[in-house]
């Protein structure tokens, strides 16, 4: 076995023993990425030597037993996470120099934990997209067929963790930015609830519905992630000061006693008949192991696309107001007046995709549009959360798909940015109500795709979707697996 196939728990506990070093494992990562990293362009930058002496620093902290959990484990981290002194790009031309100055609250958890910061991941620009395709530097690849996406916007955070580049990742979700790359590369992702994890130092997209989580290979590897990132911060506004857990105590054997709802309206037209198989297959597996199952409607769930697509622009178009081309970012040099400087810079910083949900967004919140547009979607949105306060009173977690589909071929829909949208429509309501939300391997299409299972919970109950996802993993034995 390659040490870039240990899982992160397998790894820390190694590592803590002494039978291997961090410099061994960061090695193995960086031999595997000079393997693959051509043909999944995962990575937006690497640095090996920062890596290497990241590594020997983590040896040095395990010798003198100061070592956090994750000390010496190697992660990619998503280019719109700062780091202190490394390039954080968004993926964006506008950003393109961009070097943050000081870390964001996770990874400055992170690093207190001794992890190994391999490099920065690719993902769709200001994470606007389901594919990265609208990155400015290139397109990560699905590790299981190359010629398929790997999801978005987290895409090069689950393409690195299932190719075996690294352990774990951090990704961000804010329609399905974890969950969506997570199941299409066959990988575990966890978006917590909202204000669970801090989003300081998260370059915002929408910053109501932005989240932080992690991509791991295993159920217990999200767990011990989580225990690093998750927690108040009075750096956040938006952080609630809640007493987190130690979530690896959460994956324990059965659900016996655990209700599982069965959202009837995730399984309606359009739903790829694998994909419909293999949840209904976990559904019948919980059943067996005693959990009871339910039946449950959310009966917004039409309304949950027209939603998102209004607040979440709206919230990107005043977001990235910042960029105007002269405090930081892409600066015209053209530009032969105030005015000519801001629209060039941001006519050639941004790209078609961000410029499309900026020009929505600025739409919605125009004068004599907001009550008819961003207003009505807000109130909608309470609704939304409703359905899902109602579906909790009979249920402990829902069950659905992640996707409609599998994974599909780089672009096949780029020419159509509702297909594309639509593709997100049973991930998007978990951000409108701030839930947690969860995606876990369960199986494969008849042509190797991956496809996962999608957990949803009440707030702060990430426990309750570990303890699941562990059982469902436990079934199954699919999880942990790299593509050859």
């Amino acid at each position: 076995m390659n040490l870039y196939e240990l899982s992160i728990g397998q790894a820390a506990a190694s590592l803590a023993k002494g039978e291997i070093s961090s410099e061994e494992l960061t090695r193995s990562c960086l031999d595997r990425i000079a393997e693959v990293e051509k043909d999944i362009h995962g990575f937006v930058s690497l640095d090996p030597e920062s890596a290497l002496k990241q590594a020997e620093k983590a040896d040095e902290r395990i010798k003198k037993n100061e070592g956090g959990k994750l000390c010496g484990v190697p992660l990619s981290i998503k280019d719109l996470l700062c780091t202190k002194g490394v390039k954080t790009t968004c993926g964006s031309k506008m950003l393109e120099n961009f070097v943050p100055p000081y870390n964001a609250t996770v990874v400055e958890k992170l690093e207190q934990e001794g992890m190994v910061m391999l490099g920065k991941a690719t993902m769709d620009e200001f994470a606007m997209g389901s594919t990265s395709e609208t990155c400015a530097f290139g397109v990560p690849k699905n590790p299981w067929n190359k010629e398929y996406v790997a999801g978005g916007s987290s895409g090069g955070s689950a393409a690195t963790v299932a190719s075996g580049e690294c352990l774990g990742s951090l990704g961000s979700d804010t329609g399905g930015s974890i969950r969506q790359p997570a199941s299409l590369c066959g990988v575990v992702g966890l978006k917590p609830t909202y204000g669970r994890v801090s989003r300081y130092g998260l370059v915002a997209f929408a910053s109501s519905l932005d989240q932080i989580g992690p991509l791991t290979r295993n159920v217990e590897d999200s767990a011990i992630m989580m225990n690093a990132i998750a927690g108040y911060d009075e750096k956040d506004s938006t952080s609630v000061n809640k007493e987190t857990i130690d979530y690896t105590s959460a994956l324990v054997d059965g659900v016996k006693g655990l209700r599982i709802g069965v959202p009837k309206e995730y399984f309606g037209e359009g739903l790829d008949p694998e994909v419909e198989k293999t949840v209904r297959n976990s559904v019948e597996l919980l059943k067996e192991a005693g959990a009871e199952v339910v039946d449950i409607s959310l009966p917004r769930t039409d309304y949950c696309v027209a939603v998102y697509y209004l607040i979440a622009p709206a919230e990107a178009s005043s977001n990235l107001a910042r960029y105007d081309g002269v405090h930081y970012g892409y600066r015209d040099q053209d530009a032969k007046s105030l005015i000519d400087l801001y629209k060039q810079s941001r006519s050639h910083g941004f790209g078609d995709e961000v410029k499309r949900r900026i020009l929505i967004g600025t739409y919605a919140l125009s004068s004599g549009y907001y009550d008819a547009y961003y207003k009505k979607a807000s109130k909608a949105r309470t609704l939304i959360l409703n359905d899902f306060k109602a579906a909790f009173e009979k249920c402990d977690v829902l069950v659905s798909p992640v996707t409609p589909t599998p994974a599909w071929k780089i672009g096949e829909k780029n020419d159509d940015p509702l297909a594309m949208y639509l593709s997100d429509i049973m991930t998007l309501s978990a951000n409108l109500a701030g839930i947690p939300g969860m995606s876990v391997p369960g199986g494969f299409s008849s042509d190797g795709l991956p496809i996962g299972i999608q957990l949803q919970g009440l707030h702060f109950r990430e426990d309750v979707l570990l303890r699941v996802a562990h059982n469902i993993e436990r079934e199954l034995g699919i999880s942990n697996t790299i593509p050859r």
